[in-house]
């Protein structure tokens, strides 16, 4: 009788809190959303169940106390921590999803998708047109504007930080800066990122409609200019080198983002573009999206950061919209040749998402007009642009 009384009491219901039962409803959502609605369900899904996992009572897949106490030798009043540990402890304490958040604490997963991303981008646009590197700069508003919104709410200089990166539509950049400068907010932030790229043609439209004339958005971009196999092979040599030596803490990401591009670009090495395109990132993306899920854990998620951290992202997004727009049209007022407003709204990293949605508004307005090739330019910029903010922030900030 005893064996069976300690049997239910061990069950997950006689320990499962309201927080718990509310992060699993949580969880449902979002997998609903994923499957369902089809918001970016590569990573949105094991997300999901990540934080399924984690907020299961008594599995002890994850621990977070673990984690509060990672290498930090000293508490804030300066005296030893009695809790101090490091990655021995994670692999001998921790459960499963501790160990595979190592990859997330020393930046690593981020990066081996910035390796695919790279593998998988052409920048032939953005070469035969590097006004595009203006427009994708531009874009980038919306992270600064959130920093100060955030910080302006409450949140520490490190948090405002990580939660402006979310209007970088970056979401491998959002989750590295975040885990290097607040990875208490990993959880909310990667979802709010996550969620708010799938919904780029959701909030773009009505900001470029409102931003720019019908004439305007009937402009048509002479053809781009044919760029020879040399030049894709050069640039992310050149573009690796310059930033690293400006900005060293991008590094990992540029570097990583255009060893990927160059391994596509060059021709002598197909089979590892082909596993970095697809392989190398499916697998990354599982451990990634199941640990980054693994910290919405009931105390982390359930406050009022992550109703802070929602709205703070949108208005991101919103600001990286009206940025890339307004300088669009800011440039034809200098420029012989006129540029489309609306591919300066690809300027937000959602590669090829929001580079489809200028297309689509041009088309709405001219159905003869065709702005992909060139709203990419501006959209791959974007990726090395919100490369580029995480790195100054985390050069400030870190």
């Amino acid at each position: 009788m005893n064996s069976v009384l300690e049997f239910f009491q061990t069950m997950g219901f006689m320990n499962l809190t309201w927080q718990q039962a509310v992060m699993l409803l949580v969880s449902f959502f979002l997998l609903y959303l994923a499957i369902k609605k089809q918001y970016e369900p590569l990573l949105l899904l094991p997300i999901a169940f990540g934080m399924l996992l984690t907020n299961l009572p008594g599995a002890g897949m994850f621990h977070q106390e673990l984690w509060d106490a990672f290498l930090q030798p000293t508490l804030a009043d300066g005296a030893a921590n009695p809790a101090y540990h490091s990655y021995g402890a994670i692999l001998k304490h921790g459960g499963l999803l501790d160990v595979l958040y190592i990859g997330v604490k020393a930046g690593v997963y981020p990066c081996l998708i910035f390796i695919g991303v790279g593998a998988m981008t052409d920048f032939g646009p953005l070469i035969a047109n590097p006004k595009s590197f203006i427009l994708g700069a531009a874009a980038q508003l919306g992270i600064f504007i959130a920093f100060l919104g955030a910080n302006a709410l409450g949140f520490t200089p490190a948090e405002a930080g990580s939660i402006g990166i979310i209007g970088g539509a970056d979401g491998p950049t959002s989750i590295f800066l975040t885990s290097k400068l607040a990875p208490h907010l990993l959880g909310p932030i990667a979802i709010a990122a996550y969620s708010y790229m799938a919904l780029v043609p959701v909030i773009q439209p009505p900001i470029m409609r409102m931003l720019t004339t019908e004439k305007e958005r009937k402009i048509k971009m002479k053809q781009l200019r044919a760029v020879s196999k040399t030049e894709k092979i050069v640039f992310p040599v050149v573009i690796t080198a310059i930033v690293a030596l400006v900005l060293p803490d991008a590094a990992p990401l540029i570097g990583c983002l255009m060893l990927g591009n160059l391994m596509k670009e060059c021709g002598v090495v197909d089979r590892l573009a082909k596993t970095a395109q697809n392989e190398l990132m499916n697998i990354v993306v599982i451990f990634l999206g199941l640990t980054v899920g693994a910290t919405a854990t009931a105390g982390t998620f359930l406050t009022w950061k992550t109703l802070g951290i929602l709205l703070m992202g949108i208005i991101a997004f919103c600001f990286g919209t009206m940025g890339g727009v307004l300088l669009a049209k800011l440039m034809n007022v200098f420029s012989k040749e006129k540029i489309n407003p609306l591919i300066g709204s690809a300027g937000v990293s959602a590669v090829p998402m929001a580079a489809r949605v200028s297309q689509m508004e041009g088309a709405k307005a001219d159905p003869s007009n065709f702005l992909l090739m060139h709203a990419m330019g501006p959209n791959v910029a974007g990726v090395i642009g919100s490369a580029v903010a995480a790195g100054i922030l985390l050069t400030m900030l870190g």
